[in-house]
Order: structure tokens, then sequence, then C-alpha cells
């Protein structure tokens, strides 16, 4: 009998986090486990009550918090498990954390444990911070690492311009993720 496809959720800052609350209720949906991490920037734009109520799951945004159900620390724990890692949105900051192994929060952290080869990346930033040498630097670093990324895309934006940088769609990110996941 196979188990469910395990989907871990890294919301880091930004607007488009509203988005995430529709990628997560459609894998509980559609079987799948889903366990969300946020950071504090996501906490102001997205409360862990949204994702708690749509997974049924208690939301991890402590890296000091106690494990689930092991004696493994949390930010090891929570990347074993899953099957699929999505960063959405991944805020320029996310990005530069990835890109250069700086972990000083709970999804810095467990991303630095993280196998690369489950990571789906959707960045979401302003068209001057995606167009931004340091951030184009840190995607290419990425990509080179075999990171998959979904976006950006051109359109409108929190900040009242139209360019590149707004994160992809919800079923953009949802066919990525599932096309990494195992079948229910």
């Amino acid at each position: 009998m196979s188990r469910a496809p395990h989907l871990l959720i890294c919301v880091t800052g930004g607007i488009a986090a509203y988005k995430i609350a529709m990628v997560a209720s459609h894998f509980v949906q559609t079987g799948a486990l889903v366990d969300v991490a946020m950071t504090a920037s996501a906490l102001r734009f997205v409360g862990a009550p949204t994702f708690e109520g749509l997974t049924g799951r208690r939301v991890h945004t402590d890296l000091w918090h106690h494990p689930i159900d092991s004696n493994q620390p949390l930010h090891i724990q929570l990347p074993s498990q899953a099957d699929a890692i999505l960063v959405a949105p991944a805020s320029a900051n996310a990005l530069a954390q990835m890109a250069h192994g700086l972990a000083d929060d709970l999804i810095s952290t467990l991303l630095l444990v993280a196998d690369i080869k489950k990571l789906v990346v959707a960045p979401a930033m302003n068209e001057a911070m995606w167009k931004h040498p340091a951030t184009q630097h840190n995607i290419e670093v990425l990509q080179r690492r075999g990171v998959k990324l979904v976006g950006p895309e051109n359109g409108w934006q929190a900040c009242r311009t139209v360019g590149a940088g707004r994160m992809s769609e919800p079923d953009a990110i949802i066919s990525a993720v599932s096309a990494m996941l195992p079948a229910a």
C-alpha cells in the first residue's frame, strides 16, 4: 500500500503569500500530507491559522520548537520527511539565503539541510528587486545547483507597477510541484 505524498511548503515574506493558501488546499484535497513552515515576515501577510485550517496540521515558525514526533531537530525532520519542498513566495532575501547558505531561522536552516532535487522555488518580488544583479546572481547559483524555478512572471505588482517579478499563479506552481510528488 502506498503512502500519501508529503509536501513541505515554506512561506517567506511577500504579499503573494495569500496565493499559497490555494496551493496548500489543493494538495490536501488530493490526498497529500502538507506541512507548512513560515518566516516571521510571512506571518505579517498571512496568519498561521489560515494554513492550520487548510492543512489540519500545526504551522512551524520557530527553529527552536520541539520536533513533531521524533527526537530529530525540527529543521532536520521536516525536509527529510518531505517528498517535495515548495518555497513560495520566495523573497529576494530567501533566495540570497539559499544561494549563500545562510541559516538564521527555521526555513533558511531547513533549506540548508534539504535535498536540492526536492526543491521547487517560486520567486516573488518587485521588478527592480528581481532585475537587481545580486538577485540574478543568486538565481543563477540556485539553478546551477539544480533548484527548480517556477516563474516569476510579468504582471501587475503590489507596488502598482507592471513588470517582471510577479509570482506565478497557483496552477503553475501546483503543476511544478505535482511533477515532483509520488502518486497518491
